[in-house]
Parts: structure tokens; sequence; C-alpha cells
């Protein structure tokens, strides 16, 4: 309950309530975007500030890995559970999106971090950028595989023709202009170090708890309206929604143990493991995959994965690593 006297969280609670009476509150979108950008040119000069104090040590690189482990195992089990009631689009669909990130939430859980007085490392902002493609890649995969596979079904011997070029699905990961921001200005705080630090200060922490509050109300209007989504669907994708992330939690718990990570980074990882893409993964999976239903991987990690991380999950989180490290 500590979680709900946070102003930032309870704006977002705020949000999901307005959303929930159909207000008319909504936050411009040339307004919600600049908050992003804003946020994750914060928290890149917060984690290249850390690292240009730490260097890139073998904790550095211990995490980085267990980020690249995570990632490429999360949405190969969620494909692996999820083909057994779902086609193969959406299964891969909604596997890539519990396999990427939500920036969001990982920047909500260093907030929480921080008013906890919890120490992390700043490189867990490079992790969450490492987490951010490689499911996407696998997604395209596994559906270039349903392709050929549904094609060979109806004209044996038959190539499928409709399979988007890899290279260009992988530029479009890579290059996301949100994910460069951040990466950006994580390497401008490590070549500026405490004299940047300084120089920043007002802007990227002064107010950054302001921002966030002001980004989660906007973000609570949206999981309210597209909760509706989910009117109907299958009761086994609406467990998905809230298990799944409590099993790629405890996997990641698991790894942080065996590689003697402090607690801070395992409840990020954690985080980071238990998140789901809303933004970013669906811009490219409804190009890449168009047989997979917007309906399915946006409203369940928007509507409800989202809201149970940002109230429930990261206290959940943190407490977890705090109890088993």
């Amino acid at each position: 309950m500590q979680n709900f006297s946070d102003p930032a969280i309870l704006f977002f609670v705020f949000g999901i309530l307005a959303g929930s009476l159909k207000s008319n509150l909504e936050i411009p979108p040339q307004i919600s975007r600049f908050l992003s950008l804003y946020l994750l040119m914060a928290l890149g000069l917060k984690g290249g500030f850390a690292l240009a104090q730490s260097g890139m040590t073998g904790e550095v690189l211990v995490s980085l890995g267990a980020a690249l482990g995570m990632a490429i195992l999360v949405p190969i089990l969620g494909y692996l559970v999820l083909r057994r009631f779902l086609n193969g689009f959406d299964s891969a669909a909604i596997a890539a999106t519990y396999g990427s990130v939500s920036a969001v939430t990982f920047i909500t859980a260093v907030q929480y971090l921080d008013s906890h007085g919890i120490a992390f490392g700043g490189h867990m902002a490079a992790a969450m950028a490492l987490m951010e493609s490689p499911a996407i890649v696998l997604a395209v995969v596994l559906a270039n595989h349903a392709r050929q596979k549904a094609a060979a079904t109806v004209q044996p011997g038959a190539a499928a023709g409709a399979n988007p070029p890899l290279g260009r699905i992988l530029h479009e990961a890579l290059t996301d202009g949100a994910q460069l921001l951040l990466l950006g200005a994580m390497l401008i705080g490590v070549l500026t170090g405490d004299a940047g630090q300084a120089a920043m200060k007002p802007f990227s922490v002064d107010l950054f708890k302001g921002m966030l509050a002001f980004f989660l109300l906007d973000m609570g209007l949206l999981a309210a309206r597209n909760m509706g989504n989910l009117r109907g669907q299958s009761g086994w994708l609406l467990v998905y929604a809230i298990a799944g992330p409590l099993v790629h939690a405890g996997i990641a718990l698991g790894l942080g143990w065996a590689l003697g990570m402090t607690h801070g980074n395992v409840a990020l990882l954690m985080v980071l493991a238990a998140s789901a893409s809303y933004i970013a993964v669906p811009a490219v999976i409804r190009h890449a995959i168009p047989e997979a239903h917007p309906s399915l991987y946006f409203g369940m990690s928007l509507g409800l994965t989202f809201p149970f991380n940002i109230l429930v999950g990261i206290p959940l989180y943190v407490y977890a690593a705090q109890l088993w490290l």
C-alpha cells in the first residue's frame, strides 16, 4: 500500500478512474510524445552519469548478459505457451509484446527505487535498450514460419510470398527514435560525467517527478480506454496477461540470484522481464505481422499488464528481490 502514497502512482489511478468514467480529459498527443521523450532522455542521462563514475565493470557486463538472455528466453517461452490456444500469428505477436519491455514501467520502477533509497546501477538503462529488439526479430521469424506452413498446406511445395523483409524489420526495430534518444543521452552522460550531471540537474532531476506524474496520468487514461478490447476474449489470455509477467519475473529473480547481482539490479531485471511493450513493438508488429489482431496484444499489454505492474508488480518485485537475495 506504500506505493499508493506516491503522487505519480495516484495520478495513474486518477487517470484510470477518469477514463473509466468516459471523461473528456485528455493529454494532447504531441504533449504525450514530448513527455515520453523527456523521460527517456532523463533516464539515459542518469544511466550515462552513473556509467561514467563506475566504468564498464564485470557487474555491468553480467547485468547486460542477463538482460539479453531474458530477452531471448521470454518470447520463446511465451510462444510455446500461447501456441496451445492461439494461431501462430497471434502467438508470435503476443510473445513479441511480452518479450520486449515497457520503458514507462522501467522508469516508474527507477523512481520507486530512488524514493526508497535502494541502490541500482545506471547501466540497467542500457539493459532496457538491449531487451527491446530480440523479441521482435524472433516474432518475425516465427510468423514467417507460420506463413510458409500455411502456404504449404494450401498448395504443397508453394513458398509464402508475403513475408516482409527481415532487414527492414530489423532497421525499424533498431533505429526507433525513442531507443536512439535513450542510447544517445546515455552516451552524452558518459562523455560529460560529473560536469554534465551538474549542468543538467535542473532539467533531468528536479523536473523528473512532475513529468512522470503527468505522463502516468495520460497512461492511466489510455489504459482505461483499452480495457474494453479484452471483452469477450479467452479467459486464458487474461490469465496470461497477469501470470505471464509473474513467471517471467520469477525466472529473472532466479537468474539474478545465480549471477550474484545486487538487490536493486535484480529488481529492475524482474521489472523488465515482467513488462510488456505497448508502443514500439505494436507499431512494428502491426506491419510485420498484419495477420495478428492488435486488440489482443495491445489490449493485453496496455489494458491489463501495464496497470498491474505499475500498481502491484513493481513493489512486489522489489520486495521479492530484497527477501530472497
